[in-house]
C-alpha cells in the first residue's frame, strides 16, 4: 500500500514537471533540447524561419505575406538587437495582445535568427 502511493506520488510529481516544462520551459530548458550548430549561423536562421513557418505572416527576404505582419527585411534597420531578442524570447512579453505565438525558441535559434535577418538588412542597404 504504501509503495502504490509513493509511485503514485513520484508520477504525479514526473507529470506536473512535465506538463510545467511543455507549458513554461525555461531557458536552460530550450537551450538544451533546441541546439543549433552555429557554424554558419546565417544558413542556420534561414533553416529556422522555414522550420517555424515565418513567411506565413512575414514577408522575409523576397518571400512571405506582405500584408499580415511587419516586413523583416530591414527590422535590423527598425530595432535594436535586444528588443528583437526579448521579442523572439516571448512576444506576449513586450506586447500582450500580439498575434504572433510564441516559439519557445533557444538562445542559439534566436542568435541564428539575428544572424540571418542582419544579412537581409545588409543586402537591402
Amino acid at each position: 500500500m504504501r509503495r502504490s502511493k509513493s509511485i503514485l506520488a513520484l508520477a504525479v510529481t514526473a507529470v506536473i514537471i512535465g506538463v510545467w516544462l511543455w507549458q513554461f520551459p525555461p531557458r536552460w530548458w530550450l537551450n538544451s533540447i533546441k541546439p543549433v550548430d552555429l557554424t554558419d549561423p546565417v544558413a542556420a536562421g534561414k533553416s529556422i524561419i522555414v522550420k517555424y513557418e515565418c513567411r506565413e505572416c512575414h514577408l522575409v527576404g523576397e518571400d512571405g505575406n506582405r500584408l499580415r505582419a511587419p516586413d523583416l527585411n530591414n527590422v535590423m534597420d527598425r530595432l535594436d538587437s535586444v528588443s528583437i531578442r526579448l521579442w523572439l524570447q516571448n512576444p506576449r512579453s513586450i506586447r500582450w495582445k500580439t498575434l504572433m505565438p510564441n516559439f519557445h525558441l533557444s538562445d542559439p535559434e534566436i542568435e541564428a535568427i539575428l544572424s540571418y535577418l542582419s544579412v537581409l538588412n545588409n543586402q537591402s542597404d
